[in-house]
């Protein structure tokens, strides 16, 4: 989960209403293939020990905070193997030797596990959310441990400078100072310039258009100036730029929430040109819906790479 705004995710609804809702073990519903990477990721085959489990922990997760994701099994989905540019950020864990992959808002990590059960090195990630809990809850949940998957884990809010300051973009690798030892970093500052990729997926639609600017320019300045590295996600959008209040039924009845959206020519333009300066990267993006409390809603999954 990330550090939430005053503007909550559609996921997220919920959270902001004053009675917290109970859980609902009918909402575990997972497909085959997320069945399937359970079972291998935690050596659990029998379904109903495994579904024993996964109870156990997101009732564990819902008492750190009561999100609604955790609710709704959201932590047993994952979104990065789904983006188009997914192969292609396999391929720079496989090509560049100090290739360094960062998750933000990470909560469990499901979407790095893929990664790595896909081939990336896990000495290589790193992954930040603030609630450290859940990252602990993780390795529950996977069966893991610091040693068996070592990704490192380093928990902070988004705007907080020590964790994560809006540093300017380098251009050039004769500007790098040498890689720091992953083992040992305590916040994602001392990465700038090094990250190969930075996934961050449901994250930028909790906050304000100012907001979304200053982490997009934050993580930015981690991102390596080498030609293929890439910042990729999935968020929702909309067909125009700007505020708007969305009704949403949830369980407890119909919420109001005001959130921004972006255009997908509003998020391109973000990056070609306010970020970066223009030309020097390729924003690709693909619009996609999914089912949203029993309505449609766009999302847009995207990359930026660097040219």
């Amino acid at each position: 989960m990330a550090a939430l705004a005053s503007l909550p995710d559609w996921e997220h609804v919920d959270d902001s209403m004053a009675n917290v809702l109970p859980l609902d073990e009918g909402k575990y519903c997972p497909d085959r293939r997320q069945l399937d990477f359970l079972k291998a990721q935690t050596g659990i085959t029998d379904e109903e020990a495994l579904k024993k489990h996964v109870l156990q922990v997101q009732a564990e997760a819902y008492a750190v905070f009561p999100y609604t994701c955790i609710r709704r099994f959201v932590f047993i989905r994952s979104v990065l193997p789904f983006i188009p540019s997914y192969e292609r950020l396999l391929k720079l864990g496989k090509d560049r030797e100090t290739a360094i992959l960062l998750d933000i808002g990470c909560c469990f990590g499901n979407d790095v596990r893929c990664a790595v059960s896909d081939g990336f090195p896990a000495k290589q990630i790193v992954t930040s959310d603030l609630h450290a809990e859940f990252w602990n809850l993780g390795h529950k949940l996977f069966c893991s441990t610091a040693d068996t998957f070592p990704a490192r884990f380093i928990p902070g809010n988004v705007f907080d400078p020590v964790h994560l300051a809006a540093h300017p973009i380098i251009y050039s690798s004769t500007m790098l100072h040498p890689i720091p030892d992953l083992s040992a970093l305590t916040s994602l500052n001392p990465l700038r310039g090094h990250v190969s990729a930075i996934h961050a997926s449901n994250f930028f639609h909790l906050f304000h258009e100012e907001q979304q600017a200053h982490i997009a320019r934050a993580l930015a300045g981690l991102l390596s100036p080498e030609p293929g590295s890439m910042i990729l996600g999935v968020h929702m959008i909309a067909t125009e730029k700007g505020y708007k209040a969305e009704s949403l039924e949830s369980d407890s009845g119909e919420g109001v929430v005001t959130m921004f959206h972006h255009s997908p020519e509003s998020w391109s333009e973000l990056w070609d040109g306010q970020v970066f300066k223009e030309g020097t990267v390729e924003v690709e993006t693909n619009l996609i819906y999914r089912d949203m409390a029993g309505e449609s809603a766009p999302f847009l999954q995207w990359c930026v790479t660097r040219l």
